[in-house]
């Protein structure tokens, strides 16, 4: 059998999920979506990039918080993707965890959509903020601002009182905490590698009663990546991730939906080396 040949259980922007017995297969795809439309253009090598930094902060940071993870070793999965080595080095044997109905974003710096919030309300997803900061400022402390998990669609930001009616006070207050405590962690550690890490999105689920991390973790496709040295609050910074992309796109006379139109070559060279920096850089 061929890995074309298998159909999966649930495909999204980027990665397919397969079912594997009790356990799944995530295959991370060379995709890359902007603006929730997918491109028709690849980025080389992209899948394998988001799959080794997700194994790398997956092995970093399990004294915080337990994870998904059995195996990214083809040889250890399941027939018949044991012998498909298309796979290797892009996909992972995982516990099937019932996933929390929301996003669990971590924000350390004003940006994005929370810059825009800010200057219209002077707070993110109701979280007030103190007067005057400037695009790209960090934040007095890290804010938890959840949003929807969209089917399709944006996924929109949500208060927490929001958060609680969707799952519990007091599964609320563990994705917070464990969310704080994940973020504040890895931009610490990123900051010796001259990366600072705005904000990002984790995935929470439950398995055996427990809450664990899954999906991909602090990849340039969930998280924004700044160049220390090249931080300048006041301004949009240059990014690791895929606001590259996002910024070309800008450019054109698109209107945001489907068709998604291609991207030239060198865009795409040029996001594949913005990504596999970031991986470099951290995992160095």
């Amino acid at each position: 059998m061929h890995f074309s040949d298998l159909k999966p259980a649930h495909s999204g922007k980027v990665r397919d999920i397969y079912e594997a017995g009790d356990n799944l297969v995530i295959v991370a795809s060379d995709r890359i979506s902007a603006f929730d439309c997918i491109l028709p253009t690849p980025i080389p090598d992209k899948g394998k990039i988001l799959t080794q930094l997700s194994l790398f902060w997956f092995a970093k940071m399990k004294h915080i918080l337990p994870h998904h993870l059995i195996s990214a070793e083809i040889a250890d999965f399941p027939s018949p993707f044991n012998e498909m080595e298309e796979l290797a080095g892009r996909s992972m044997l995982v516990k099937r965890a019932a996933v929390l109905p929301i996003e669990c974003v971590v924000r350390g710096y004003l940006a994005g959509s929370g810059w825009k919030e800010y200057q219209t309300s002077q707070s993110v997803c109701g979280v007030q903020l103190p007067p005057g900061l400037r695009e790209s400022d960090k934040l007095p402390q890290p804010i938890f601002t959840p949003t929807t998990k969209a089917q399709a669609g944006h996924d929109l930001p949500i208060t927490w009182q929001e958060t609680v009616e969707i799952v519990g006070e007091n599964r609320a207050m563990q994705a917070c905490e464990a969310s704080l405590k994940l973020y504040s962690f890895a931009a610490d550690y990123a900051l010796q590698k001259g990366i600072i890490i705005a904000d990002t999105k984790f995935e929470l689920g439950l398995y055996e009663g427990e809450l664990i991390l899954v999906d991909e973790v602090l990849t340039p496709d969930s998280s924004r990546f700044w160049d220390i040295q090249k931080y300048a609050p006041g301004r949009a910074q240059d990014s690791f991730d895929k606001q590259f992309v996002r910024d070309y796109l800008e450019t054109l006379d698109w209107d945001k939906n489907p068709p998604a139109p291609p991207l030239p070559p060198e865009i795409a060279r040029g996001t594949a080396a913005k990504y596999q920096e970031a991986l470099a850089r951290l995992t160095s």
